[in-house]
């Protein structure tokens, strides 16, 4: 390439970058008049996240040209799961659906620790709101799948949430040695 092309390239070979795989993006919920007795939990047999921030704009005609004005900010995290027997936490989604409750919602990359004195520590964005749409979907060849979208408050803050081994393991094995657990 001429070096008036590589110009507008963006040149990745002096730091070490790795693609994040979607498995270690973890969502956690928790309904926010728990916060002081409840865990956030994540959701078991989570196939799919997303997070979609958004804004309108309104367009004004001028004599000499449209001008765009953004609106505010929205956005909305989607997750679909397959519905695992007896999931407490799909439940109480629902509820806190049907009676308008406050949600948190920590979307986690456990690729990015947080320093070595906080090593149960990820880069984390928390997020408010509420769940506005549940749906479950069973057809007689598949499992029972649901998917969820929350309408989240502002537009989230970063920083870094602590996360369990439990909640480290919605994303992958973790080694377990051969010897036996009990006593």
């Amino acid at each position: 390439m001429r070096r008036k092309e590589m110009q507008g390239l963006q040149v990745f070979s002096e730091s070490n970058t790795e693609a994040v795989q979607g498995k270690k993006i973890i969502y956690l919920y928790r309904l926010l008049k728990e916060a002081a007795t409840e865990s956030a939990k994540g959701i078991a047999f989570t196939t799919e996240n997303g997070r979609t921030k958004s804004k309108d704009a309104d367009t004004t005609a001028t004599k000499d040209g449209t001008i765009r004005t953004p609106g505010a900010l929205e956005v909305e995290i989607t997750a679909t799961s397959i519905l695992a027997k007896g999931d407490t936490t799909i439940d109480k989604l629902e509820e806190a659906l049907d009676n308008d409750e406050f949600l948190e919602i920590w979307e986690v990359n456990l690729l990015e620790k947080g320093t070595s004195s906080d090593a149960e520590k990820f880069k984390a964005k928390y997020f408010q709101g509420y769940l506005t749409e549940l749906e479950y979907t069973s057809n007689a060849e598949d499992n029972v799948e649901v998917s969820l979208t929350f309408g989240c408050n502002g537009k989230g803050e970063a920083g870094y949430a602590t996360v369990t081994k439990e909640q480290q393991e919605l994303a992958n094995y973790v080694f377990t040695d051969t010897q036996k657990t009990g006593s």
